[in-house]
């Protein structure tokens, strides 16, 4: 809970930046409001009022498109966490609108079953209510705060997930894949449009997983990646 509750507070304050972004880019408040709720997913939401607020309601479908490539990467995150959530539909519904990076870090980081769920409800909601809030501070106060980033809050959410990513990476395996998708993400993003430099440095981690590149051999000679030892005993992994 206490993980969840920092991640939220340290996310949600990147929304007063949405919103005033968003309001400087073309939309009033009610349409910044609405695409928080909605869409709530800020990489996809930034890619959204960046286009626009470039091009204008003539490049709407461009927006579009790119926000939904950014998006693309919740699928993976939703397929990951099925077995978090649970069984039952109403339950798997209302699980989707929070499957984000930050719900699906904060409880893939955990040790039980039962603070994995936790996490993941704790951060997916806290984010949610906290994100909306101050996204609407940032909409009404915009013109008042100047440049959101002069304060450092579109550093807030990176910093957050890097703060959780940090802690796994204990093995030759997860250090490769963050470092070389880092700096194919990295080299891309000047060169093609928002979204493809995520899904691009995601096959980062499909190719090590495929190959299981840098991972351990098991007594038959196969290869496979190995919780840390402390995950392992408390989950009587092998």
């Amino acid at each position: 809970m206490r993980e969840g509750l920092g991640v939220a507070l340290a996310t949600s304050a990147y929304g007063i930046s949405f919103g005033a972004l968003a309001v400087a880019s073309g939309l009033d408040v009610w349409q910044t409001c609405v695409l928080s709720l909605m869409m709530f997913t800020g990489g996809s939401q930034f890619a959204f009022v960046g286009i626009v607020g470039a091009g204008g309601l003539t490049a709407a479908w461009s927006a579009i498109a790119s926000a939904t490539l950014l998006g693309v990467r919740n699928v993976a995150y939703g397929i990951r966490m099925s077995p978090v959530i649970g069984a039952g539909f109403w339950r798997r519904a209302a699980a989707a609108q929070f499957t984000i990076d930050e719900s699906t870090a904060v409880s893939l980081a955990q040790r039980t079953p039962r603070a994995r769920t936790l996490g993941f409800w704790v951060t997916g909601i806290g984010i949610y209510i906290g994100w909306n809030l101050s996204t609407l501070a940032g909409a009404l106060l915009g013109d008042v705060l100047g440049d959101p980033r002069t304060y450092g809050l579109d550093a807030a959410a990176a910093a957050a997930f890097l703060a959780l990513l940090w802690p796994r990476l204990r093995a030759r395996q997860p250090i490769a894949v963050g470092v070389a998708a880092a700096v194919i993400a990295t080299i891309l993003t000047p060169m093609l449009m928002p979204g493809l430099p995520v899904i691009v440095a995601a096959a980062v981690a499909i190719a090590v997983g495929w190959t299981n590149w840098l991972g351990t051999r098991d007594a038959e000679g196969s290869t496979r990646w190995r919780e840390p030892d402390d995950v392992a005993e408390r989950e009587g992994l092998p």
